[in-house]
């Protein structure tokens, strides 16, 4: 029983890690893919205006 209080405080943190993964991936990938999107709504903006 000595052992259950810190296996909430462990996943905790491993939940906290997984955010923090997570989040780096998403920056990353609108990194990488944020001009390409910012064209293709550009691309359809142009499209409209008529």
């Amino acid at each position: 029983m000595l052992f259950a209080k810190k296996e909430k405080g462990q996943g905790l943190v491993e939940y906290a890690l997984i955010l923090v993964l997570v989040a780096i991936v998403v920056i990353a990938a609108l990194t990488f893919l944020g001009p390409i999107i910012g064209n293709i709504f550009s691309d359809i903006g142009d499209s409209l205006d008529v």
